[in-house]
């Protein structure tokens, strides 16, 4: 869908990119990010209000160091530079830029120069996160010094005439205590951005342009009974009614007592299920590969074969909807910026080149917690909004190394006792996301007076708010001695169970 009146964010591989966007979002303004090499007419074509350069890990006098097109700058519409986009912006109009002797990272206090719209309704001095190595040293001509530190001279600066403005911290981080309201004078203050995103209106406008894409045809759902592909299925139901008709494809791959799930939500949602059996496939497919990203290709191929085979049958529908993310999109697909691939996401990356069937992505714009939003004001049932996510992959990414029925049996009920343990202490519904790993390793343990060498499996449960970044959740200590002694005493073949405490970054969520 196209939007104008919004903010454009520039993207030069911070590891906070997508947090820009979330901010603004939350402002009540739409924002999206686009790669830093994209085409002042092309960033024009979008009718921004206002335009913010990302940080990014580069040097500016690294060879190949991202550079906006010079054009961008004269397009008169306010930018802030973040960080790295604002040594970019300086460096490109004659300023200078010199490295420190060694990174700064972490808490840092602020003094505001004079009297700027940037940091209007704030303190003199201002609690800020940096995360940077090289600084400004000399700003172009027509820029003034706004804010400053004792290693920063030029910390925030300004060139009001040329609507051109940057910052050496981070904003959009929760460590800059202010960074909301420094966001908030830019959005509004400067740019006179107007709040026109909410998810009530994303919910009448997606379903205008769902209705506008399929016209008269017949569409099919991929469900999966996760929240994702459960909102999909409501927003699509609104759009088009009896027309939409959704496929549960047990592939094999499922947690325990998946399919009863998505049954009970199709029969509360009034929403038309076909149920297809298909673990044979799946499994035969993927017998042998080892490769993470194999694995999400094979399944995300079986997924769509599925898919057109099942359309025919169901009045020739042309359209598949699935639940695809922003972050999926982001994390799969390295189109918004210097970011590398992190994996593939089988309803992403994983997908063939060529399909039957037309993809509707509704929420392809949209975060987590966003998502969240949608399914509440469309009346998704609290049991399904309150769920984990679970990748499209399902447990095919949760067994490290080949994927067998051996294997899926052990962990689908190493999986059912993690959960019944986190819900019966209360855990469950303070956590975002949490799961078990069937590791390709066995160690030696002793069961009975008896040597033992069996399976290891590794339990992750993290706290966050979007899925982009995540810390590992502190789960008390009896409930994980519980928790292991449950398993390894239950669950045959498995004899150590270890706690992953990785936060994102540096690691991802999910193991493969």
């Amino acid at each position: 869908m196209q939007h104008t009146g919004h903010i454009v964010v520039l993207d030069f591989g911070s590891q906070y990119t997508q947090l820009i966007a979330r901010r603004v979002r939350e402002l009540g303004v739409y924002c999206e990010i686009v790669p830093y090499w994209v085409p002042a007419g092309e960033v024009k074509r979008r009718r921004p209000r206002g335009i913010i350069f990302s940080g990014g890990p580069s040097s500016v006098y690294e060879k190949g160091a991202p550079m906006p097109k010079r054009a961008v700058l004269g397009l008169g519409v306010p930018i802030l530079g973040i960080c790295y986009g604002m040594q970019a912006m300086a460096k490109m109009l004659g300023g200078s830029v010199g490295g420190r002797p060694e990174e700064e990272y972490g808490p840092r206090s602020v003094r505001v120069v004079g009297s700027h719209r940037l940091f209007k309704g704030l303190k003199r001095s201002l609690k800020v996160w940096m995360s940077h190595a090289d600084v400004v040293t000399r700003p172009p001509g027509s820029w003034r010094t706004i804010a400053r530190t004792d290693t920063c001279p030029h910390c925030a600066v300004s060139d009001s005439r040329s609507k051109l403005y940057g910052v050496q911290f981070h904003p959009e981080v929760s460590h800059t205590a202010d960074g909301s309201q420094v966001l908030a004078n830019f959005v509004f203050g400067i740019c006179a951005a107007e709040k026109n995103w909410s998810m009530k209106s994303f919910i009448e406008t997606s379903t205008a342009h769902i209705r506008e894409t399929v016209g008269d045809s017949p569409i099919i759902c991929a469900l999966s009974g996760g929240v994702d592909s459960s909102v999909t299925a409501s927003l699509v139901s609104r759009a088009v009614g009896k027309r939409l008709t959704s496929i549960f494809v047990d592939n094999g791959l499922l947690r325990k007592n998946e399919g009863d799930a998505v049954r009970r939500f199709c029969a509360d949602s009034g929403i038309k299920l076909k149920y297809v059996r298909a673990s044979g496939r799946f499994l035969s497919g993927l017998e042998g590969v080892t490769s993470p990203e194999r694995k999400r290709r094979i399944i995300g191929r079986e997924f769509i074969k599925v898919f057109e085979e099942a359309a025919p049958a169901l009045g020739g529908a042309g359209y598949l909807a699935q639940g695809t993310l922003y972050p999926d999109v982001i994390e799969s697909v390295s189109v918004k910026g210097p970011s590398a691939t992190i994996k593939s996401h089988h309803n992403v990356g994983g997908l063939p080149r060529r399909m039957n069937l037309r993809l509707v992505e509704p929420l392809r714009e949209l975060f987590k917690d966003e998502v969240r939003q949608v399914g509440k004001l469309l009346g998704v049932p609290a049991y399904i909004l309150g769920r984990h996510p679970f990748p499209g992959p399902g447990l095919g990414v949760r067994i490290l190394g080949e994927v067998t029925r051996a294997r899926l049996r052990i962990l689908r009920e190493v999986d059912w006792i993690y959960m019944d343990e986190l819900t019966g202490s209360g855990q469950y519904d303070k956590i975002w996301q949490a799961f078990a790993v069937l590791l390709p390793v066995k160690t030696v343990g002793v069961m009975g007076d008896r040597r033992t060498y069996e399976y290891v499996v590794a339990l992750r449960a993290v706290t966050s708010l979007d899925g982009m970044t995540a810390d590992w959740a502190r789960i008390p200590a009896p409930v994980m001695e519980r928790i292991s002694a449950r398993i390894v005493n239950s669950v045959k073949r498995v004899n150590r169970v270890v706690y992953d405490v990785t936060s994102k970054p540096p690691g991802t969520i999910e193991w493969e």
